[in-house]
């Protein structure tokens, strides 16, 4: 009888081991075919990177339409600011929409910074969250008045000109996708635990200069997120690997390229669509960071468009409290 009961026990231990190998999800699998569903928004191929023109938030702060978040400094935002905006933090932008309801009645939210980058990663969350509503401004306040004006005025820059290549870098085989642990199995579950855990870290985790990255390029995997012509044309970032914006970051594209053990870099022109991406990649699980300024910063005097210029400064009215 006891031999009985000792190989019941054993049977049952295995059957109970069984169940839990069952479970396990790969986690990082599930929440990225729930991000490119219809359900989950496939926001990175579609809508992505959300950007509106100071023009656009002007015309519609005029008649109410929009629900401006500004999450510059408290101090920064008491020395001018738009008109109705509100100064929230960039790490409470999603719990203090969720316990608002003056955004319910409003066309559009309307994130704004200092150069637009920070705004960018933030808007990213808040589509990847259902805010399918959400925008960020376009060059943030430096583009409302020249009084804003300095954070893209002064990284303007053309010093890595020289050190552009055209000799392109083949990406390496597909990988795994990184490891995510948040315990739960479906993907919405995944992405509201991620999204509030990208969140809590900040935009900090999520930049880097060019300065940083040129001091040591052999340190991080760069993705350039341009057109293939715009890569081999204008030249890229030495070991910059090309992907192509909307399908280059997917399952179905080369999206398991990324390495999981290196942190990934990734610049456009601006460094407002890297920025959306830097949040998306981060929320998937890999170490992200956008490029500040992205091209401007870098080879600006080469640049004929997608560039900040003196015309984009609109020079509206603020308000100071």
């Amino acid at each position: 009888m006891t031999k009985i009961w000792m190989v019941a026990i054993l049977f049952l231990a295995l059957f109970a081991v069984s169940c839990n190998k069952e479970e396990d999800v790969n986690e990082a699998q599930v929440l990225v075919e729930y991000l490119e569903s219809a359900d989950g928004g496939n926001y990175a191929a579609t809508a992505m990177p959300a950007i509106v023109s100071a023009e656009h938030v002007k015309t519609l702060n005029t008649t109410g339409a929009n629900y401006i978040i500004d999450i510059r400094s408290a101090a920064d935002y008491a020395l001018g600011h738009i008109e109705n905006a509100v100064n929230v933090s960039s790490k409470d932008v999603l719990t203090h929409l969720e316990g608002t309801t003056d955004d319910d009645s409003k066309d559009e939210i309307i994130i704004v910074c200092y150069s637009g980058q920070t705004a960018a990663w933030a808007t990213c969350l808040l589509r990847l969250a259902g805010y399918d509503n959400a925008y960020s401004m376009g060059f943030g306040m430096c583009s409302w008045n020249t009084d804003f004006a300095g954070s893209w005025n002064n990284n303007t820059k053309s010093m890595y000109t020289s050190e552009f290549t055209k000799d392109a870098t083949e990406k390496g085989p597909e990988g795994e996708l990184p490891v995510l642990n948040t315990g739960f199995k479906t993907g919405k579950e995944i992405l509201d635990a991620r999204i509030e855990e990208v969140f809590a870290e900040g935009f900090d985790p999520a930049k880097i200069t060019n300065a940083t990255v040129f001091g040591a390029l052999e340190s991080y995997y760069i993705a350039n997120y341009w057109a293939e012509a715009d890569y081999t044309e204008i030249g890229h970032i030495p070991g910059a690997m090309q992907y192509t914006p909307k399908v280059g970051m997917s399952l179905d594209g080369d999206l398991k390229t990324l390495p999981t053990d290196k942190a990934v870099v990734v610049y456009c022109w601006t460094g407002q669509t890297s920025a959306n991406m830097a949040a998306y990649l981060r929320v998937i699980g890999y170490d992200a960071k956008t490029l500040l300024f992205g091209a401007n910063g870098m080879i600006y005097s080469d640049l004929s468009s997608h560039k900040w210029s003196a015309s984009s400064i609109m020079g509206y009215d603020y308000v100071v409290d």
